[in-house]
Formats: C-alpha cells, sequence, structure tokens
C-alpha cells in the first residue's frame, strides 16, 4: 500500500489509472458498490493494509446514499419498537462522526417535536427522549449535542412561530445531527484512495469470475469508453443496496439475503416558506415526518411506500407530493402549496425482507453473509451505522484471506479535510481577508470541504474568474464546479448539479439555468468538445422535464413511465486531458 500523502484527486486521470491498476493484478478485495457502504467497506479495507478496488456502475452515491433525509440520528421510532441496541449504535455513531471523524460534514440540528394531547403524551415522549439522551453516551466519547427540553406551548411559538397555535398543546426540543450525504461519500473515497484504495466509477460489474465455484473476481463494462475488463480478487464484497438481489443473480439464485425496496420522497422549499429557528418532527400514521434546516432552504418529508418498480431513477408522484404537504400543512399556520416546492427527490432505503407487508415494519439491522465462497454480501442498515457495517464487512472478507489482516480502526480515520478543520474555522475571518471573499463565501467552503478548502481557493488564484457565483445559483461558486471535475469524480453535468452540489433540488429552475455554464466549466477537466456540452445540457434538460412531468402523475406507474422517458447520460470517450 502506498503511503499517504496529503488528498488523493479523483479525476479523469486517476480514474484510468485505478481501472489499469484493478486489471494488472489481483487485489484483496474488490468492493461492488459507491454508495455509503461500498466506500466505507473501501476505506475500511484500505487502512487495514488491504490492496482494494472500488467500482460503481454510475455515478458516487446516485442512488440511496444521495436521496436520505440527510441525518445521522439514533432513530427515535426504533425506541417505540424497544430496538434500544440498534438506537445505541447509532447514537455511538453519531458522535464520533461528529467529534472525530468527520466534524466539518456532520453537524448537530435541534428539532421541536409538537405534543397534541395533555397529561400522558409529555411525560411519555420525555421518557423516551431522556433514554434517547442517555443512550448517545459512548465511551471516550461525549453526547456531541445537548440534551432535550420540555417547553410550553408560548416558548415553542417564539422557537417555532410558523406552528399553528391551535394544533398542538407544547413541545419538546431535542437533538440530532445532519449531513450532506452525497459529500460524505465522496469524501470517504477520497479519503480511502489516498490509502491506497482504486476507485472507479461508471464502471459496471457485469459478471463475476469463478474457478469451480468460487468466486475469483469480476467482469467490468466501462460505461465511457465501452471496453470491458476482468478484475482479480481474492475477495468480493456486494454492497449495492437496493440492488443487492440484482448483482446476487450474476452469481446464480438469489442468496441468503433478501431486499426490499421502500420509496421515501422529500420536498425542498425556501427557508422564509417557514418561520422558525428549529427543525421540526411530526409523528403519521406510519411514522415519522422531519423539517429540517438546510441552508437557505427546509427539506421535508419523508415517506414510507413500497417500492417495485426502476431502481436507478425512482419517480415521485403527485400522491407522494399531496402527502407530505397535508401532513405538514396540518400543524402550519400558513400552510404550503406545490407553488411553494423548489425541488423534489426520492431514494429507496435497503431493508431486510422479513414476515411483514409494510415495509415500515422492515428491518434496519444490518446482515453480512457468504453466500459462495469468495463472495460476502452486506445490507441492510442505515446510513449513520455504515462504519459499523463496513467493519462486520471486512471481518468476513479477512475470514476468507489466508493472511492476517488487522482490525478496522477507522473509528480513528479522520475523513479527508477533517484534520485541522476547528482552527480552520476559527481563523475565517483571516482566511477571508486574504483570499478575498467575503467570510460567509468561506464558511460555506469550510462546511463542504473542511481543510480541502486551499485546494478550491488554490482554483481561483489561478483563475480569478472562479471566485464568482454561478449565474441563477449564487449559493455556489464557480470554482465548487470545477473542482468537482478535478478532484471529486465528476463525470457527467448531473454528477455536479445533482450530488457535488444541489442545485437540482436547491433551485426553482432545477439547475436549467446554470447548465450550460456549469457544462462549460467542467469541460476543459473533463475533456468535453462542444458537441458534448450539447449533449450534457440536452440530457439533464430531459432528465429534469421528465422528472417535473412525472411529478404530476398520480401513481407510481404512471410516474415511472414518464421519468424513464428521460434518455440515460451520453458516454464520453475522449482522451485524457494532461494533469
Amino acid at each position: 500500500m502506498k503511503a499517504r500523502m496529503g488528498t488523493t484527486r479523483l479525476g479523469p486521470a486517476e480514474r484510468s489509472a485505478a481501472l489499469a491498476e484493478m486489471a494488472a493484478r489481483e487485489l484483496d478485495l474488490v468492493v461492488v458498490g459507491g454508495g455509503v457502504v461500498g466506500a466505507g467497506v473501501a476505506l475500511d479495507a484500505a487502512t487495514r493494509g488491504l490492496d482494494v478496488g472500488l467500482l460503481e456502475a454510475r455515478d458516487f452515491a446516485s442512488g440511496t446514499s444521495s436521496r436520505s433525509s440527510k441525518l445521522i440520528h439514533g432513530g427515535l421510532r426504533y425506541l417505540e419498537q424497544l430496538n434500544f441496541d440498534l438506537v445505541r449504535e447509532a447514537l455511538q455513531e453519531r458522535a464520533l462522526l461528529m467529534q472525530r471523524v468527520a466534524p466539518h460534514l456532520v453537524r448537530p440540528v435541534p428539532f421541536l417535536l409538537p405534543l397534541t394531547h395533555f397529561a400522558w403524551e409529555r411525560p411519555y415522549v420525555g421518557a423516551g427522549l431522556a433514554l434517547y439522551d442517555s443512550l448517545g453516551f459512548s465511551f471516550g466519547f461525549t453526547r456531541g449535542v445537548p440534551g432535550h427540553r420540555h417547553l410550553s406551548r408560548q416558548r415553542a411559538l417564539r422557537l417555532a412561530p410558523a406552528l399553528r397555535r391551535a394544533a398542538f398543546t407544547g413541545a419538546v426540543q431535542y437533538w440530532d445531527a445532519q449531513v450532506d450525504d452525497a459529500r460524505y461519500v465522496t469524501t470517504m473515497l477520497r479519503t480511502a484512495a489516498s490509502y491506497g484504495a482504486h476507485v472507479a466509477s461508471r464502471a459496471q460489474v457485469v459478471g463475476f469470475l469463478r474457478e469451480g465455484e468460487r468466486v475469483t473476481g469480476v467482469r467490468v463494462r466501462d460505461l465511457e469508453g465501452g471496453a470491458e475488463i476482468d478484475v482479480h480478487a481474492r475477495q468480493v464484497v456486494n454492497a449495492t443496496g437496493v440492488w443487492t438481489d440484482d448483482i446476487q443473480g450474476l452469481v446464480g439464485g438469489r442468496g441468503q439475503i433478501h431486499v426490499r425496496a421502500s420509496k421515501g420522497i422529500h420536498l425542498v422549499v425556501p427557508r422564509d416558506r417557514i418561520h422558525s429557528h428549529t427543525g421540526i418532527i411530526l409523528r403519521t400514521e406510519k411514522s415519522v415526518l422531519f423539517v429540517i434546516p438546510w441552508g437557505r432552504h427546509w427539506i421535508i418529508g419523508t415517506t414510507d411506500t413500497e417500492w417495485s418498480l426502476d431502481k436507478a431513477h425512482p419517480a415521485a408522484s403527485r400522491s407522494d407530493i399531496d402527502y407530505v404537504l397535508d401532513h405538514v400543512n396540518a400543524v402550519l399556520a400558513v400552510p404550503l402549496t406545490r407553488d411553494d416546492v423548489e425541488g423534489v427527490y426520492a431514494g429507496l432505503r435497503p431493508l431486510l425482507a422479513g414476515e411483514s407487508d409494510e415495509t415500515s415494519k422492515l428491518s434496519r439491522e444490518h446482515v453480512v453473509a457468504h453466500p459462495v465462497p469468495g463472495l460476502v454480501m452486506i445490507a441492510g442498515g442505515k446510513y449513520t451505522t455504515y462504519r459499523v457495517m463496513a467493519r462486520d464487512a471486512v471481518d468476513a472478507v479477512a475470514h476468507g484471506l489466508d493472511q492476517r489482516v488487522p482490525p478496522s480502526c477507522t473509528d480513528r480515520v479522520p475523513l479527508a479535510g477533517a484534520e485541522g478543520h476547528q482552527a480552520l474555522w476559527n481563523s475565517r475571518h483571516r482566511l477571508a481577508k486574504s483570499a478575498g471573499l467575503h467570510v460567509a463565501r468561506i464558511e460555506h467552503l469550510l462546511q463542504r470541504y473542511g481543510t480541502l478548502i486551499e485546494e478550491v481557493l488554490a482554483l481561483i488564484e489561478e483563475d480569478p474568474s472562479l471566485a464568482g457565483p454561478l449565474a441563477g445559483a449564487d449559493d455556489y461558486l464557480r470554482a465548487e464546479i470545477v473542482y468537482a471535475a478535478t478532484h471529486e469524480g465528476a463525470r457527467h453535468l448531473d454528477d455536479v448539479l445533482a450530488r457535488r452540489t444541489h442545485i437540482s433540488i436547491e433551485t426553482f429552475h432545477r439547475g436549467l439555468a446554470v447548465a450550460r455554464e456549469a457544462a462549460e466549466l467542467v469541460a476543459g477537466p473533463l475533456g468535453w468538445d462542444d458537441d458534448q456540452i450539447d449533449r450534457e445540457v440536452s440530457y439533464y434538460t430531459k432528465r429534469v422535464e421528465a422528472e417535473r412531468a412525472s411529478q404530476e402523475e398520480d401513481t407510481d406507474h404512471e410516474a415511472d413511465a414518464i421519468r424513464l422517458g428521460a434518455p440515460e447520460i451520453v458516454p464520453v470517450d475522449t482522451p485524457v486531458p494532461p494533469p
């Protein structure tokens, strides 16, 4: 394994080098799936000294891992299900991620829980939150967030004037944490690469290599250039979430793990549409609904319905959107309308199938299986506990290797950008002055990149025109768009607008007003000509049009049919630009 030297880019040249390295020799481990669990497995394995590769068929975090509620939390509803071990584990991970692993990406967030019944509800909820707070303590860490507190209706209204007075009798406030889910995955992959992992997106596993009954690697199709390569490995990990059964089908049979997909949708509305200084959590007939502060916006969700249609592009229907609006409007003094909705996104939870027919009751605990020699499968779980899942998967890999493998150390490995973050945050005014940017811009960059902000500022120093914001999405600097292509593995316009930034859900135009400017900014680093720029803008436009149209349909089947009408990304087979 190469020594760690600073941070690692995930640009076009690095992608080509990673594929070449994976094809050149037998690896200890190849990971299939570039979501949060796959990235966690790659980092865990690389920091144990294993030679590891990771392959993702689309963009990193393009599935479930970029379409979550963007929370790091224990899960209050699991307390009601008496699943104390799951809650304790998740809350201990929350403390670890906030305080050591990624303090630049995981931050505390307050929530107000309105009470609607007199007498019994306050002691019931209070007891649950007291247990929630106590489970949050872990050895060597504080809870990392304040404890809960009880509020009268009047005090709650001072915190959240948007609430309708008659809709509640009082409230309890508690704290959890939030994360930029897609950025977290990308940062983890860059960290894994800095420890020697070979990482490539747009590289689809189309089959398994076998020696008798043993899996000895994977057959990979480069979706950009079209070539196929064999990647040999002593062990393979299937970490594909809702695609678990599909990948298992390439081996033969359904295997030991069965995953069902549950669809959850979220709405994004401007911050000024809901006057509140705190997030809000509401109980629904099935689960809970969060109103989550998100920069200059609110994220509202989620739903929980079974999904058996297209896994790559789950569609939100009119019924889904109305369900969320109806439930949040039940407590708002000024109701939201569909005209207030800037963005909509839908994601699929990979739930372990059980006896229940309701996806809201399926297990969020994870399972590791060894269905055939050479293949490890990991499924279930939740975003918050990805690190534990990854550790367990690599432990299973270690059993299949004829060598001694050290124990996991990811609880002591900060992600790229974490080390020195607090010191740099404390110096943000001085940094703003030296960079010639407003301190608000520096704060925005520090909360997205941590100490990697220096790489973004270096781009601006080389090209001062990158210091300006995008015209039509002024929360983001032009330098961030270029950085997505040069350092963060973005291959296409959709990668930039939907995951490296969140322009696709944070603007009423959903990214259309900045699509061409963004495409022209990444064209140089990605080696695009004018025709490719036009194709990228055209693809993105059709994707947004299809999503908008699907959100006018009443049923999942109708919405899915329309969403699938948008073409897939046009591959790019161009020479790698010089470094």
